[in-house]
Formats: C-alpha cells, sequence, structure tokens
C-alpha cells in the first residue's frame, strides 16, 4: 500500500503515568542519564519507529511527589543520541517565545548534519507565566504574551529560520584542494530580515542541512495553532480521545493545508496513544489499576485545580459525576487550552466521576489511554489508521522500559502482519522516513 502507518516515541521521565517511578522496574535515579535515553531510542530503532521525539518546558511548574517530570535540555540529548543511534529520527521542541531564530537555525540544522538527516524541530509558544518570569528583562518581568500574539511571533520565526537554513545554496561548499577554493561566496547569501518581531541579517554560519529542512513539527490545536500547523507543519502531535473527532480533526487540517496551497500528505497527524496491555483485557485492566493505586492522587487534584482557575476540588466526592457548574465552557479553559477542551469535553460526554478524570489526567495528562491485549490495541491502530483519523501514532508509554519493550515486542509484530507498518527502514534521513519531500532553496519540491 502506498500509505504506510507511523510511529514515533515520546518518552518522559520513566513513564507517562505520574505514578510511574513507583512502579517496580523503573529506575528514577538514572533517568537522566544517556543510557536511559539510548536505550530507549536502540528500542524504538530496532523496531524501525520513525523518530524519537523530547518535548521541553522552561520552567518547574508541575514536579511534586508524583510527578518527576523535570527535563533535560532536548537539544543536548538528542546531539548524544546522534551517535547512539544510527536511523531513527530526532525531534526535540524549541520554543518560539524565548528563543531567537539565528540560535535555533543553527541548533537544527548543526543536529541534522551530526545525524545524518534526522533532525526534527518541534515548534512550541510558550504561556505559562513562570517560564516569562525566567526570562525577564532588566526589571525581572516579561509579560505573558497573548495567544494571538505568541503565533504572530512563532510564524514570522519559521520565515527567518527557513531562510537561514536557505541562505546557503547545497553546492555552496566546493572543497576544491587544487585551487584551494572551500566555498563559492555567490552560493551564499545573507536573509537581511526586517519584520515586526526579528531583525536577522544571516547568513546562517553552518552549511545547508542534509535534508533542506529539518522537518517541521507542531503540536498546537487552539484555532491559531491549526492555522499556523496548517502552513507550516509537516508533522502534527496531537491528543484526541474519540476516533470520529480524530477524523474531522484530521480533515479540518487537510482543508486548512490545501488553503494554503499544500497537498494532503504534505501534513501528518499523530495523535498520542498511552498503551496499557495485558495478556487479557483483565489483566491490562488490572496493570491499570495497579499504576493508579500507586499514587499521583494528590498531584493529579492540583493540576485540575490549576486548569480549572483555582476550583477548590478536595471536598468534591471522588464517586459522584463532575459537576456541571465548575467545568467551563471550551473556549474559556484559559493556558493549555485545547489539551483541557479535550477533558472538558470528555467529561461532559460520558459523565466522568472525579475519579475517572483524575484518573485520566494521571495516566494520560490530556492523551487517550487504551487498555487491552495486544491484539486489541493493534486492531484500534489497524481502524484509526485506515479510516484515516490518524497517520499514526505518538507512542506514550506508561512505564518505561517495560512499556516499550512490549509495545515493540507484541503489538508492532501484529501491524506488520496487517501490511500496514514497515518491516525495516527503506532511507536514512527523518523525511524519508516520513515520506516527505526535500525543500530546494527556492521552494520548489524534489523527489
Amino acid at each position: 500500500m502506498s500509505r504506510e502507518l507511523h510511529l514515533t516515541l515520546f518518552p518522559l521521565g520513566v513513564g507517562h503515568h505520574e505514578a510511574a517511578w513507583l512502579a517496580e522496574g523503573t529506575d528514577p535515579a538514572g533517568m537522566h542519564g544517556l543510557a536511559h535515553f539510548a536505550g530507549l531510542a536502540r528500542i524504538a530503532e530496532a523496531a524501525a519507529f520513525d523518530a524519537v521525539f523530547l518535548a521541553d518546558q522552561l520552567s518547574l511548574r508541575d514536579i511534586v511527589e508524583f510527578n518527576p517530570h523535570e527535563k533535560l535540555d532536548p537539544l543536548v540529548v538528542l546531539g548524544a543520541l546522534a551517535a547512539s543511534t544510527e536511523r531513527i529520527g530526532l525531534v526535540g521542541t524549541a520554543s518560539t517565545t524565548f528563543a531567537e531564530p539565528y540560535a535555533v537555525a543553527r541548533q537544527f540544522a548543526s543536529l541534522d548534519h551530526v545525524s545524518g538527516g534526522r533532525a526534527g524541530w518541534n515548534i512550541v509558544t510558550t504561556a505559562e507565566a513562570e517560564a516569562s518570569e525566567n526570562f525577564g528583562g532588566p526589571d525581572g518581568v516579561t509579560p505573558r504574551r497573548p495567544h494571538e500574539e505568541r503565533y504572530a511571533r512563532a510564524a514570522e520565526f519559521v520565515e527567518v529560520t527557513r531562510g537561514l537554513w536557505d541562505g546557503w545554496a547545497d553546492d555552496a561548499l566546493v572543497r576544491d584542494r587544487g585551487t584551494g577554493r572551500y566555498a563559492d561566496p555567490a552560493r551564499i547569501t545573507e536573509s537581511r530580515h526586517r519584520g515586526a518581531h526579528f531583525s536577522v541579517r544571516g547568513p546562517l554560519n553552518v552549511p545547508r542541512p542534509p535534508q533542506g529542512h529539518p522537518v517541521l513539527v507542531q503540536a498546537g490545536a487552539s484555532e491559531p495553532g491549526l492555522e499556523f500547523a496548517a502552513r507550516v507543519a509537516e508533522l502534527v502531535f496531537t491528543a484526541q480521545y474519540d476516533h470520529d473527532e480524530s477524523l474531522a480533526f484530521t480533515r479540518d487540517l487537510q482543508a486548512r493545508a490545501a488553503r494554503h496551497g499544500r497537498r494532503p500528505d504534505e501534513v501528518l497527524v499523530l495523535p498520542g496513544l498511552i498503551p496499557v496491555l495485558g495478556a487479557t483485557e483483565e489483566e491490562a485492566r488490572h496493570r491499570e489499576s495497579a499504576l493508579h493505586a500507586l499514587g499521583g492522587g494528590e498531584h493529579s487534584l492540583g493540576l485540575l485545580s490549576w486548569l480549572l482557575g483555582g476550583v477548590d476540588l478536595r471536598k468534591l466526592p471522588l464517586d459522584a459525576p463532575v459537576p456541571d457548574a465548575i467545568l467551563p465552557a471550551e473556549d474559556e479553559v484559559g493556558g493549555q487550552r485545547a489539551r483541557f477542551a479535550l477533558l472538558v469535553r470528555l467529561a461532559r460526554r460520558e459523565r466522568l466521576t472525579l475519579r475517572q478524570l483524575l484518573h485520566q489526567i494521571a495516566g494520560g495528562h490530556g492523551h487517550r489511554v487504551i487498555v487491552g491485549t495486544p491484539e486489541q490495541v493493534a486492531a484500534d491502530i489497524e481502524r484509526w489508521f485506515r479510516s484515516g483519523a490518524a497517520d499514526g501514532f505518538n507512542v506514550m508509554p506508561p512505564v518505561l522500559p517495560a512499556g516499550l519493550e512490549e509495545f515493540t515486542e507484541q503489538v508492532v509484530p501484529l501491524l506488520r502482519r496487517a501490511g500496514i507498518f514497515r518491516e525495516g527502514y527503506a532511507g536514512t534521513t527523518l523525511r524519508e522516513h516520513l515520506g516527505l519531500l526535500r525543500p530546494v532553496r527556492t521552494g520548489e519540491l524534489v523527489g
């Protein structure tokens, strides 16, 4: 078949469940070492995953007893993984809100070079007040940027970054020992960008990346975020609970991309997926319950309270439906609005109890948790893929490394047997894994 399922690995600490660090077989003391990340990346690479993805945040907002999700700098870790792996893509997060285009363009061009064309940039805007306070000016204060302004800055940021990558022609490096001519200055041009947010002369001091441009990834699902993704993103990470809603999301994104002159296959949609596996469905549900029993409730309660604008939830009964009165309208949820809007919709539609909603937060942070046998999980993945509700999934194991090992050993072979996932890598670059074309300097695309 011409269309192929795509799988990426999203490792977070020792697992995406908030109490994963308490689970048997995890190593919280080692989760900041290269061996931890390299081991996970090699497991995913052996299974021919498209990429490993590292998220980021710019403040220490929510680390408490049951949420050890502090983050190393993604670009530092991915640079090390470039030497520890051979084929798997390396996608890292960098914010357009507090960084500068020249630095980010240089970092990802460098990663693309040292990895042989495997880099991807997850483009985010940053809304948290705590992050703003870490990047203050002389008075120590940087006001939070409004939602629309953050995306306007992001759009110009990407424009500048692309221009810097294209400042070097592919044949700018001559390296002629006979004449002593290393580079052709005529094939290296300045950007001379002057815009509302940035003034950048260029050119970059790194040659054009092997992929032309590192793969552009985006995860925002607000209205400005969707329009931004439709214009620039090639891979979209998203949180989706429901098949039909995911199908509608994908079709909407493709229609938006078409209005920007892009083809549907230029934008791939990968919802997050947290698989909890068992030999039987009963065993899988028991394993999920055991994770919930380890802890994390207090943090989830605090996070939900924060998302609801400070509502005190401690006096509400855990096993009664969440009162409609405390659930805001989906367009009134504030920070992290798109992800939380899904939780609000889910709580209303399924009449979730407070305990069930807290479990959703503890287990998935707004992403879909699927509990079942390998056959059930593989069948569900195939249904979403064949219907067009997803082009693949961003796999988020609840416990690491066991959850990843189980998925690659038990689910991936079933996906191959169904004829939707590769046996091995056909190319060497991330663009080749994803079936994306390589941009040339003129903006035209070549195969």
